[in-house]
This record gives structure tokens, sequence and C-alpha cells, in this order.
């Protein structure tokens, strides 16, 4: 009897990845459908006359025909700017720092794009992403695992780390194996226009706009203080994990010492300059300020939105920029594995990184009633509010959450 070919709608952005990864699933049977995302046409925001998304559009489609695959543009940008760019904003506004990639993964390619799918009677959506999926069975339960890019280099699990089973058993990640110069190989051998191409920066899908740009044309600037805390600051003595403590032993309030931002006051520091408006900046950052004169380089240690004021410290080692703790509240902490969420009073040992490409570093995290403490072996550089900590067992994510 004939089988009939399970149908697969692949992302396809225009971009080297994309394409390969729909070429192996054509390779492998399947019946492939291109799809690109027009994710934004406001033209005022876009940083040089070239139109980004038409480019990228064109090459999707010069990639579908060489493969031989249908291909159409669908238009998400009234879905993207409502749940991408109003959520960065107001984040922004709010002294808080967005990850808008891990978003747009969750909210527009893993829905929007995944309804879509559906529609077309598609039983995968696959993307061009570094990262690779398992399935196993336990206790008789069908269980989808995220694991780890193969390209060290290249993985891009921690972008997909708010994914759920239910949108895990719909993907296919088929370059996941791979390393990033064998796929470049694969696209120069099949000879797509997409072979040279060079990876994109810049915003998920908005194309060739900078971050800080972008910003400057939606929030207004007003100028404000910069505030420099000395390292010898007694806001730092609590924040020090007692040596040689166990975890368990710790008490609620030790935890929030450790695992909490730290609140400054104009009185904390000197004033040693002005900025342009504290929603511009993110903790960690160093350039930007341009205040000379300090000896040591300034580096952004909070961000005050309400009183529009920036405090900084100096030096990359200052206790201000390091923290040995973070917290996630309840309402924002995601289990990729469902089974393997912790109850309260529960603790368990993982890998975990608060960025993209940060190697993987030990943590214990501890479940109470106001949400997950995550503490850190080593001391981490530049914690920020809004972003996502991803928790890992090995290669493979088990879970994230929002940052406090």
């Amino acid at each position: 009897m004939h089988q009939i070919k399970k149908r697969v709608v692949v992302g396809l952005s225009g971009g080297v990845d994309s394409s390969v990864a729909a070429s192996l699933l054509v390779d492998q049977g399947y019946e492939v459908i291109g799809l690109f995302m027009k994710n934004w046409h406001d033209e005022s925001v876009t940083l040089s006359n070239e139109c980004p998304w038409e480019e990228d559009s064109t090459d999707a489609m010069l990639v579908a025909q060489k493969l031989g695959i249908p291909f159409q543009a669908i238009d998400l940008s009234e879905d993207y700017k409502e749940r991408i760019v109003d959520y960065m904003f107001a984040e922004y506004q709010a002294g808080r720092t967005p990850n808008p990639d891990i978003l747009c993964n969750r909210e527009i390619k893993f829905d929007i794009f995944l309804k879509t799918a559906l529609k077309l009677k598609a039983d995968f959506v696959a993307t061009g992403h570094y990262c690779q999926k398992a399935e196993e069975k336990f206790n008789g339960e069908k269980v989808y695992r995220l694991l780890a890019g193969a390209d060290p280099n290249k993985d891009q699990s921690y972008f997909l780390c708010q994914l759920n089973q239910e949108q895990l058993s719909k993907a296919l990640f088929p370059i996941g194996h791979l390393q990033k110069s064998e796929v470049r190989k694969i696209a120069a051998s099949l000879d797509l226009v997409t072979a040279e191409k060079k990876d994109s920066q810049g915003l998920c899908f908005i194309g060739k706009v900078r971050l800080p740009d972008f910003l400057q044309q939606q929030l207004k600037p007003k100028k404000g203080k910069v505030i420099v805390v000395p390292e010898s600051s007694p806001l730092y003595q609590a924040k020090q994990v007692p040596a040689g403590m166990d975890p368990d032993d710790y008490d609620q309030q030790l935890l929030e010492e450790i695992c909490q931002p730290i609140s400054y006051q104009e009185s904390d520091g000197e004033m040693v300059g002005e900025h342009n408006g504290a929603h511009y900046f993110t903790i960690g950052q160093r350039k930007g300020l341009n205040i000379g004169g300090t000896g040591k380089p300034l580096f952004v240690i909070s961000t005050d939105t309400s009183n529009n004021i920036i405090y900084t410290g100096m030096g990359e080692e200052h206790p201000g920029l390091l923290r040995n703790g973070l917290f996630v509240p309840t309402d924002d902490i995601h289990w990729i594995r469902p089974d393997k969420a912790l109850e309260v009073g529960e603790s368990a040992e993982y890998l975990a990184r608060i960025r993209y490409r940060q190697p993987l570093s030990k943590a214990m995290l501890r479940m109470k009633e106001d949400g997950l403490y995550v503490l850190f072996e080593n001391a981490q550089r530049g914690i920020a509010s809004g972003q996502f900590v991803a928790w890992y067992e090995e290669n493979e994510a088990i879970g994230s959450g929002v940052i406090a």
C-alpha cells in the first residue's frame, strides 16, 4: 500500500539555515511547503534604504523554486507588533531587558505560524534552528526532549526554552545534528542563492535594525543622572553566599538577599555625568555612557526608569555586576519537561545559563511558595531583569523562566 507523505511547512527566512533545512526534508521524503513570514514593514524604522524583508522574501522564493516546493508569504506584522514589539517597549520602559528572540519563537514561529501550518493540513513545522529533538517514553507517556544543537558555537536551544510539549510534538529541526560549516557546504553543493549569505544580526525578523536606534525612534530621550556606586558599598555585604554553607540550610531571608536585585538610592553613590534616558541602557552595558576620566571603565549595574537614573560601577570586577542568584516568580516559570517540575520545598541541581551562547554553569534550583530561587556555584555577571534563565540536564533543556 502506498504510504501518504507527511506534510511539513518550513519557515523559509531567506537565510542559509532554513534553506538547507527545507532541502534535507525534501530528501527525507516529506511533502514540503515553504512559508515566508513578513513580520515588519514599518518603513520609518529601517536603518537604511535597502528593504531587508523584500530581499529575504525573494531569496526564500528562489530557494523554494530551486527545491521545487510550493511557496507563499504570509503577513504576520500585526501579531508581531502586538506580541513582540509592544512587549519590548513596555519592558524597556519598565527598566527591564526583554529577549525578543525567545518570545518570537514562543509567540510567532511556534504559535501563529504553527497554527497557519496546521490550517494547511501540515503534520509538522520545521525551522533552521541549531537544536535537536528526541522523544522517549517515561512511565508509558510520550515525552519530547529539546536537545542542544551539535555545533557548540551555534546551539540555539536557549532561544527555544519557552516551548511546551505540544509545540515540540509538531516541531522538526532538520539541521540540528550538523555543524554550520556542513550546512554552508550543502547549500553550496545545491547552488542555493543563500549559500554565502551572512547570518542575520539584528532583531528577529525585523531585518537590519539595530536595537538602540529602534528604541530611540520610539522612546523619547530625557536627560538624567549617572551615579557611580563605590565597590566598598555596604549594599554588597548581604549578597555574599556564606562559604561552605549547604543551600538547603538557607532561610527565606538569606535566599531573598542573594537572589533579588539590589534597589539603589541616589545617596548610594555620586553623580559623574548625564545620560539621555535610563530605558536605553541594560545591566552590564559599557558602551554609550561616554563618560571619561574615571580611570577604569564604567559599567551599568542598575537602571531606575521611574526616576530616570543609571547606576554604574567602575571596572568589570565591580560587585554590582556580579550576582550569586536570581529569582523567577511562580507565574514566570516554564517547564519544557513538566514531568520534572519541582514541587514547593523541593530542590534540584542543574546547569543553567542566563544568555545565549553563555557556557552552562552549575546551579541549585529551590522551589518556594513565591517562585523559583536559582543559586549559582559561581557568581554570574550582568543578570538582568526581564531576561530568561534556562536550565539543562547535560545537553537537554528542562525549563526556563523570566528573571525578576
